[in-house]
């Protein structure tokens, strides 16, 4: 599965291109963000690419979901938000 990176500073406009282009091509992605901003800014991107696949019959689900990363060798807990189709 394809995973997509995002951080707080990330535009969601282009995090969403992205998610729905990967979603057109493998039928799923995988969202990572750590911290509160990057979250934020990972579920506004999952909102707009809705929005940018609704009017071909494309309908997302996200299911979201921790998981762990390693950031210059320390452990962290990051968001997971797997996006698919309906």
């Amino acid at each position: 599965m394809e995973v997509l990176k995002v951080s707080s500073k990330s535009a969601p406009n282009s995090v969403a291109g992205a998610i729905a282009g990967v979603v057109r091509d493998y039928g799923c992605v995988e969202v990572q963000a750590v911290g509160a901003g990057a979250t934020n800014q990972a579920l506004k991107s999952v909102a707009v690419a809705r929005g940018y696949l609704a009017p071909m019959g494309i309908d997302l689900i996200c299911i979201p979901a921790f998981t762990s990363i390693e950031i210059d060798g320390v452990e962290r807990t990051a968001m997971k938000l797997i996006v698919e189709i309906r």
